[in-house]
């Protein structure tokens, strides 16, 4: 565990009816870092991120924010606001009204809260439709005024509950590269729970990718994606075949992984296999294949090379790779 620890979660267990939903999690967050909960549903990443916020009791084990112990305080105490994945925002309410509630509840006048929830609504690119209601306002804006309401209070740390879950494609990568930017600007603490990897790898600076209640792995995006622990993490992230060697069970990238109708000798790193979907993705294709190693496994191929030699179900190939492009995977 690291000294300087802004964050520090300590050995946190959370059982509900016989139910272990987290089983002794440790996890340090530096100051000003954007963390990631990576997992399923059902992982316990959600419970975790409540028990931060107050809304659940660790069973055992201890919140530190700081130094200090959060069990002391209760959830409208704590340093940190929750942007819930369902936006919470109050139907009756103006945006501008729905940024300023919590500065209400805490006593502030009226002009001053008005004021600063007009500056964050601007903030977030919604100064103009500030007087619009949650039901006149896209999936989108909505998403923009619960931000602005949760960083009303100027929290230490804001709690993202799937954010971004509920919006397109389109404007999914935009609000991405937004919340970075927001981030980055404020100097906040984010720790954000998502089940989505593109997500994660976008937007953190660490990650731990949870399974079960337990935590398979921690480390930066490109740690975990380049270098998964587990197969369990392996497949959880995607883009990686899991393939049986000499030394036990390895991963292999997609994309590093080549295709030629030519038989080659047998070794670790090659796989005769027949060809079973093709799947056109835009820059790349995507090819399932079936062997008799591996049942199924994928080959990603860039658009130009596969055009130059298109691939089609039922074409025998066989697949191999780099040696140094094999990662050995924990028993």
């Amino acid at each position: 565990m690291a000294d300087d620890a802004f964050l520090r979660i300590s050995n946190i267990v959370k059982d509900f009816d016989g139910h272990r939903a987290v089983d002794n999690v440790s996890i340090d967050i530096a100051k000003g870092e954007v963390f990631a909960l990576l997992g399923s549903s059902g992982c316990g990443k959600t419970t975790l991120l409540r028990m931060l916020a107050g809304f659940e009791k660790p069973t055992s084990g201890t919140l530190l924010l700081d130094g200090r112990d959060l069990a002391t305080l209760p959830p409208y105490e704590r340093p940190m606001n929750m942007m819930f994945q369902s936006y919470a925002l109050f139907p009756h309410l103006s945006a501008l009204d729905n940024v300023a509630f919590g500065l209400k509840v805490r006593g502030m006048g009226k002009a001053e809260r008005h004021a600063r929830a007009r500056d964050l609504l601007e903030r977030v690119s919604m100064g103009a439709l500030a007087h619009r209601r949650p039901a006149e306002l896209s999936g989108g804006q909505q998403q923009r005024v619960a931000l602005a309401r949760a960083l009303a209070s100027e929290p230490k740390v804001l709690l993202l509950d799937e954010p971004l879950s509920a919006l397109d494609p389109f404007l999914r990568v935009r609000m991405r590269a937004e919340l970075k930017g927001w981030q980055k600007t404020l100097g906040m603490t984010f720790v954000h729970v998502t089940h989505s990897q593109e997500e994660a790898m976008a937007l953190a600076d660490q990650v731990v990718v949870m399974s079960q209640g337990r935590i398979e792995q921690s480390g930066t995006p490109h740690q975990v994606f380049n270098a998964p622990a587990s197969e369990f993490v392996a497949r959880f992230m995607g883009g990686h075949n899991v393939v049986p060697s000499a030394g036990g069970l390895c991963a292999v990238r997609a994309d590093r992984t080549q295709l030629t109708r030519a038989a080659l000798p047998a070794a670790d790193t090659v796989i005769a296999a027949v060809v079973r979907g093709v799947e056109y993705q835009g820059s790349h294709v995507l090819l399932t294949l079936q062997s008799d190693r591996v049942p199924e496994f994928s080959v990603m191929l860039p658009e130009a090379r596969f055009d130059a030699d298109p691939w089609r179900p039922g074409d025998i190939a066989c697949a191999h790779w780099e040696p140094k492009d094999m990662h050995r995977l924990a028993a």
